[in-house]
């Protein structure tokens, strides 16, 4: 059979002619791909700045769907689903983009770190644990210890708050010592309501070993002391808050009036009262010095405290506790009167948190409104 050339020189220019005419097509496909990808981004983009989330959702899934191998679009569209409350759509997002084995290992760890943040917001404590373990050894690992922190806290989970404190102390995060010995005061008071007093004593000895500036932990061991007989040990623990001059000293004057009442010590108990009042004035401490000079002279001598205490600050409640003590038989308080005068104190002598500004009747150490530590002033509101 005899080969003909005729037919390779017309084949070659016309399988160049297909090449390049298949090439064109290809590149013009590619180029409305591309067009319709950044045109839907934009588009999200532009409703997300109109604060038009459900528009947004739609452009950026629109987007994803145009070039599904852009990670930035799923991070988007993850967080607008948890911003929207859609939490398992998100976690959806994120699961899928830590199950691709083609993303980096920045893009990975940020992935890990959404989908712990859906867990936490949807209220799935345990999971989010497990995802934020997953992130020690990653640049997120300091974001996501303090959140385990927020995790222990809200669960109360005392002992591994500590340790995940102790963690973020040693990497230089911050100074965690008086929050430790919060949790420590907080696994004591479980410890007292299980009905394991010598338990409870032995962890707020060791705060106090730990933490001897810290004085929550004094006054509760004191409290602790003076509920178990051991007036003369409460007297000395609660003692040094007041020679030192310890802003929370006030919280524990009626728990130092009681123990010295019970050891005998009165005298000397009103002597350190009245040094600590003298630099720092405060309507805890001057009840605590007039309850105990009642008890030692069995008069109402001392409601001239009040009196003193007006002439240096205007308080009502102090007022208040001068016209109820005061038994002047020619000017007799009407009882409806200091029922009225009762009332109008009663929301002066709250405490305010100053974070929140929630109220309560008893000073909290962890609000109980915005959950932030220390943010209670010892002094009633009136005081502040």
């Amino acid at each position: 059979m005899e080969f003909d050339l005729t037919w390779i020189l017309l084949g070659l220019p016309a399988a160049f002619a297909l090449g390049w005419i298949a090439s064109r097509l290809d590149l013009r496909q590619m180029r409305i791909a591309n067009r319709q990808a950044p045109r839907a981004y934009f588009k999200g983009l532009n409703y997300l700045l109109n604060e038009q989330q459900d528009q947004a959702i739609d452009a950026f899934i629109e987007a994803v769907q145009n070039d599904p191998d852009t990670s930035e679009l799923h991070f988007a569209l993850g967080n607008l689903f948890r911003r929207r409350g859609e939490y398992d759509r998100a976690v959806r997002v994120h699961e899928h983009l830590l199950s691709r084995a083609d993303i980096s290992t920045a893009d990975r760890q940020r992935a890990q770190h959404g989908l712990a943040l859906d867990f936490l917001k949807a209220g799935l404590l345990d999971r989010a644990e497990e995802a934020l373990r997953k992130l020690e050894g990653t640049s997120y690992e300091g974001q996501a210890r303090l959140a385990r922190l927020a995790i222990y806290e809200r669960s109360r989970e005392w002992p591994e708050a500590a340790a995940v404190a102790r963690l973020l102390e040693n990497s230089g995060e911050a100074d965690f010592g008086i929050r430790m010995a919060h949790y420590q005061c907080e696994h004591a008071r479980e410890a007292v309501q299980q009905g394991d007093t010598a338990k409870a004593m032995d962890i707020l000895a060791k705060a106090l070993t730990a933490q001897p500036a810290a004085p929550r932990p004094r006054i509760l061991l004191g409290q602790l002391q003076l509920s178990q007989g051991q007036a003369r040990s409460a007297y000395d623990t609660l003692t040094v808050l007041f020679e030192r001059n310890d802003l929370a000293a006030p919280l524990a004057a009626m728990s130092l009036a009681k123990a010295a009442q019970a050891c005998d010590l009165s005298a000397a108990a009103i002597g350190v009262l009245q040094a600590h009042y003298q630099r720092q004035p405060c309507i805890d401490v001057l009840e605590a010095i007039t309850a105990l000079e009642n008890d030692l002279t069995h008069t109402k001598a001392s409601q001239q405290r009040y009196l003193d205490h007006l002439q240096k600050q205007p308080s009502l409640m102090a007022a208040s506790r001068w016209l109820a003590g005061d038994s002047r038989a020619d000017h007799p308080l009407p009882a409806a009167v200091q029922k009225a005068l009762e009332q109008a104190t009663r929301p002066l002598a709250r405490y305010r948190c100053a974070a929140c500004g929630f109220e309560a009747k008893e000073h909290f150490w962890h609000c109980p409104g915005c959950q932030a530590w220390d943010s209670y002033p010892p002094r009633r509101v009136e005081e502040l």
